[in-house]
């Protein structure tokens, strides 16, 4: 799966991503975090005030987050943009890979911390963008879906269809830093194959 924190795609995105082991899971298993790495990827270059301002925390706050980033490579100084007063951080990847299965296993605690993290990030951006829908012009509010269906699915055809779902995005352009095709805006798709867990079967209902 690719994270809450993925960043702008293009030809060559997987040569820009970073599959996570132990240490980065561990490391991005705090929401702050998840949401730091994603501004960064998003916006670009900035610093722990810039930072903290758009995530409502303090610049304290913000630089420690960013500090632990630093030291797990998920971001780096931008030394071409800091100076005696401020230091300026970029992030080193584009898109962050979790391969969960073993992971997960391995570090069960730290897995679902960060899963709940990018939950938590998944959340905080809806709601920015439903508060800024009424705003929008009319055919980007008609454009506009938020929908959800119960399947029953085999594990092999939930793969499936996580699979068809991706192959379909992969059709569409991906967003890319400062280019901007005309007539075109951002737009965050976000999906999820989940299964349901303690849902008593209609044999024992």
């Amino acid at each position: 799966m690719a994270d809450a924190a993925e960043g702008p795609g293009g030809p060559n995105v997987e040569e820009d991503a970073v599959v996570l082991d132990a240490k980065g899971l561990r490391a991005l298993a705090h929401p702050v975090r998840v949401q730091l790495v994603g501004l960064l990827r998003k916006h670009g270059p900035s610093t722990a005030t810039r930072l903290a301002e758009r995530l409502a925390v303090n610049s304290g706050t913000a630089s420690y987050h960013l500090r632990q980033l630093a030291a797990a490579g998920f971001v780096a100084e931008d030394k071409e943009r800091g100076n005696a007063r401020e230091r300026w951080w970029r992030s080193v990847h584009q898109l962050t890979r979790f391969n969960h299965e073993d992971l997960a296993e391995q570090e069960p605690e730290a897995a679902l911390a960060y899963l709940r993290s990018v939950h938590s990030a998944h959340v905080l951006r809806t709601q920015q963008g439903l508060n800024g829908l009424q705003t929008l012009p009319r055919p980007w509010r008609e454009a506009f879906d938020m929908s959800d269906a119960t399947l029953r699915l085999t594990p092999a055809q939930a793969q499936e269809l996580r699979t068809e779902i991706l192959s379909v995005i992969d059709r569409y352009p991906r967003a890319s830093g400062d280019v901007e095709p005309q007539d075109t805006e951002r737009v965050w798709v976000n999906f999820q194959v989940l299964p349901e867990a303690n849902i008593p079967s209609r044999e024992e209902g």
